[in-house]
């Protein structure tokens, strides 16, 4: 009684601290830090300064004005348009609906006003960006602009980030339908059995969280027109590729790979995906590295179904297949690896 009254029995503060705090822990919350910095510097740095730069322009104009007025629009200091030579004003159009350019210019040469055709559903900013430049660029000539929106976003998705809130919802379902898989039943699978049960899992939550995300989308808000089912494809495989991944991350890093999962798809992948300001408004970076992201080659592809009859679609799909079939082969692999050093039989 008495060395328990003197204080005998009581650790010391910093046997206190180490008993609350493991080593492991203190590298987790160091890991946590660098994560939350990395995210607030990619989300600032994506964001804080939107700036058009190359956004593809077509033009239409008489022949003998058409090169004149191209050279000089490609030489607006900053270079915020990338403007080419277009036979007329449908073959404009088509281009922007096969997601060629982002707008296209029509010179009247028979009065002061020429016609910007823009196409919201890409993105409201990206539409609005390109009609300041060109009214810019035309004030100085002393003509005027009429703005035409030939691929207008749904009155349900005033802004067009519709698709982006959408295809952020999938890659979260992935990333989080993986980490619940480690943390229920351990980061690695023990065999290649138990891999292949996880990626079944997965597998039949894509197509659940897929449809019901299109469901949302489209139908019950009316965010979304388009194909319900073409949205259902690309949720699914938006989930899976996520989520594969992050089996394959866990399973080269344990419970740290659900950090990594996040540090590609969050931290990376969502200001890059070129939602709340389309891939010319991005940093030269983020611009780079977003279209071969899942979330950027999602938004990509959910844009396309909606506004542009599902144009322009085979890379942004190659992209989430290749993360898709990347992340099975690797699971796979460190499964057979983990059984084959740690002595494991299937069970």
């Amino acid at each position: 009684m008495a060395s328990y009254m003197t204080g005998g029995t009581h650790p010391s503060f910093l046997q206190e601290v180490r008993n609350a705090v493991t080593g492991r822990a203190a590298l987790l919350v160091v890991g946590v830090l660098v994560l939350q910095l990395a995210f607030i510097t990619s989300y600032i740095g994506a964001f804080h300064s939107p700036k058009p730069t190359d956004i593809p322009l077509g033009v239409v104009a008489p022949q003998q004005i058409s090169g004149q007025l191209t050279e000089k629009l490609g030489a607006l200091p900053g270079d915020p348009l990338d403007p080419r030579a277009v036979g007329d004003r449908a073959k404009a159009e088509q281009q922007i609906h096969d997601r060629d350019t982002d707008a296209a210019l029509i010179v009247d040469p028979r009065g002061s006003t020429d016609t910007l055709l823009v196409a919201s559903g890409a993105g409201a900013s990206l539409s609005q960006a390109v009609e300041t430049v060109v009214t810019r660029a035309e004030r100085a000539e002393k003509r005027a602009v009429k703005v035409v929106d030939v691929a207008p976003a749904a009155r349900g998705d005033a802004r067009g980030l519709s698709s982006f809130y959408l295809v952020v919802g999938w890659c979260v379902g992935g990333y989080l339908c993986a980490a619940i898989l480690a943390i229920s039943a351990g980061a690695r699978p023990a065999n290649p059995r138990r891999a292949f049960v996880r990626l079944a899992a997965l597998a039949l939550y894509s197509i659940a969280s897929g449809l019901g995300g299109a469901v949302i989308a489209g139908p019950v808000l009316d965010a979304l027109p388009g194909s319900i089912l073409g949205l259902w494809g690309v949720g699914a495989l938006v989930v899976f590729a996520v989520g594969a991944t992050t089996l394959a991350l866990q399973g080269l890093a344990g419970v740290l790979g659900i950090g990594l999962a996040i540090a590609v798809v969050v931290v990376m992948g969502n200001p890059s995906a070129g939602g709340a300001y389309p891939y010319p408004l991005l940093p030269g970076f983020w611009r780079a590295v977003g279209p071969a992201l899942p979330p950027g080659a999602g938004t990509w592809s959910a844009r396309s179904l909606a506004y542009f009859g599902g144009n322009a679609l085979t890379g942004p799909l190659l992209v989430l297949s290749a993360w898709a079939v990347a992340g099975t082969v690797i699971t796979f692999v460190c499964a057979a690896f983990r059984r084959k050093t740690h002595g494991l039989t299937p069970s």
